[in-house]
């Protein structure tokens, strides 16, 4: 059985999705990403990671938007859109 790289526990950072044994979250690696660091200049700022596990935390949040869009999908094709039609009145 393959371990688990990315862990959510209620008792590490409040549940929030973390890379498996650090209490460094997928949220943080995303910031870091976002905010322009390149993957070698978060090695260089928490040298316990690896190139590996901040690929995967990429891997995990894409996951997670892809299911959320399926999610989404899902919703608009049970649930008929409710159109509204307006009348002018003229006088």
């Amino acid at each position: 059985m393959k371990k688990a790289q990315i862990i959510s526990n209620p008792k590490i950072l409040g549940g929030k999705p973390v890379i498996a044994g650090t209490r460094i979250s997928v949220e943080l690696i995303l910031d870091k990403i976002s905010a322009g660091m390149s993957e070698k200049e978060i090695l260089q700022d928490y040298p316990h990671l690896t190139s590996k596990q901040i690929q995967t935390a990429v891997a995990y949040a894409k996951k997670i938007v892809a299911q959320k869009k399926g999610i989404d999908a899902a919703r608009r094709k049970e649930i008929p859109p409710i159109i509204l039609y307006t009348h002018e009145i003229s006088r």
